[in-house]
């Protein structure tokens, strides 16, 4: 194999632990998808626009997976299972790992505006499972956006976008101890995704206690400041 396959199976191995060896990621249908899309963003390139549709739409029957042949997509791009549609004018950068039933959506194509319709993702991106980014937006490199989340509007590197409409988390993006968040998860590495709701909420209200200590110990000196001056004034007024 060639050493950049190698990277690229090697990228998919670190993200996720299932798989024995590089082979078996070779039977990924997120893999077979992406092979399949280089070929057929090369057509679009050349302006062969059926022959690209057909390479797409054989991708889509093979692997449930939709990309539009106009998308452009950087190295190690992960589709971990399957069930993600990307559109034409969607570019994805270095890393971007997206999980099932993902979407980069676009506007509404009957509105009259034309070019950049869909979702600029930036690196090391993970995009959870139903999450869906819409419109020619663009996600911060580092960003995780959460289950189920809906984004409408840009988000800043390294942000965790949770709900409908998606709301950045007071919540730390990388865990100490990693450097992949599986499914984008902000919280513990034990996290489950059908508990996410209560993981998130669990985790503002721990930040927002870190964050009250923080500003009392901050406020002590200046209280008891505070304190003594009033002591003071009230002895001179005696």
């Amino acid at each position: 194999m060639s050493h950049r396959l190698v990277t690229y199976l090697d990228s998919i191995v670190a993200r996720d632990p299932s798989p024995r060896s590089r082979w078996e990621v070779l039977l990924y249908p997120g893999v077979l998808a992406l092979g399949l899309h280089r070929i057929a963003h090369w057509l679009f390139e050349a302006d062969l626009f059926f022959l690209a549709r057909f390479v797409n739409s054989t991708s889509r029957f093979l692997t449930a997976i939709d990309i539009h042949p106009g998308a452009r997509i950087g190295r190690n791009f992960f589709i971990d299972h399957g069930f993600v549609v990307i559109g034409e004018t969607a570019d994805i950068g270095d890393n971007v790992t997206m999980y099932q039933g993902s979407t980069l959506g676009g506007t509404n194509p009957t509105n009259g505006v034309g070019g950049k319709r869909h979702p600029t993702i930036g690196d090391d991106v993970i995009v959870s499972l139903g999450a869906a980014i819409l419109g020619p937006i663009s996600v911060g490199a580092g960003a995780r956006i959460g289950a189920n989340a809906v984004v409408t509007k840009d988000v800043p590197e390294g942000a965790t976008m949770v709900g409908i409409p998606a709301k950045q988390t007071l919540v730390e993006v990388t865990p100490e101890t990693q450097n992949f968040v599986p499914y984008g998860t902000p919280c513990s590495e034990r996290f489950d995704p059908a508990t996410q709701k209560l993981e998130i909420l669990q985790c503002e209200v721990e930040t927002l206690q870190k964050r009250l200590a923080q500003l009392m110990n901050e406020r002590g000196p200046a209280a008891a400041k505070q304190s003594a001056g009033r002591k003071r004034g009230e002895k001179k007024s005696a």
